[in-house]
């Protein structure tokens, strides 16, 4: 797939509907999905971490991250009510359409967050893998961390991972 067909752009208010919506679409089933505000509130901690892909023009995935400590993260029923100063990003929340899943577009996407995460200089990412994505941070060089304990909200499955930049 050419890389001129996709574009990661900044998360405008104008995406949410559409952010929300494939959101609960990937996780609502496994009792994963966090709803609209608190949602809304990762984004308004870290809007200048917080992305869309776009393919071919169109709305394609999204990620919501947040600077957050190493070793932590998010609880999927709370809210941000503010940011974290930490070299760390963590890749909270990050879904491709399902239309676009099976065509290979993660890796790339991962590439272009992790060349803005340099530029806006974290040395690390993060990441609570779910749903046994487990898999595919580990193909991309994300490595786990098993001695991290998780929110009880992400499961019995979920995996804390990171890299370094």
């Amino acid at each position: 797939m050419a890389d001129d067909t996709i574009r990661l752009r900044r998360l405008a208010d104008t995406d949410w509907d559409e952010v929300v919506a494939l959101e609960a679409r990937a996780y609502a089933e496994s009792g994963l999905s966090e709803g609209r505000e608190v949602l809304r509130s990762r984004g308004r901690v870290s809007p200048a971490t917080c992305f869309v892909l776009e393919h071919d023009g169109q709305f394609g995935g999204y990620l919501l991250a947040l600077p957050y400590p190493p070793g932590q993260c998010p609880d999927l029923t709370s809210a941000e009510a503010s940011d974290h100063k930490s070299a760390n990003l963590h890749a909270h929340d990050f879904v491709i359409t399902e239309a676009l899943r099976a065509r290979g577009l993660s890796p790339h996407f991962v590439r272009q967050i992790e060349q803005e995460a340099r530029s806006q200089g974290f040395d690390r990412i993060s990441m609570v893998a779910v749903q046994r994505s487990h898999v595919l941070w580990r193909r991309l060089g994300y490595a786990a961390h098993a001695e991290v304990g998780l929110p009880e909200s992400y499961g019995t499955e979920a995996v804390y991972m990171s890299k370094a930049l």
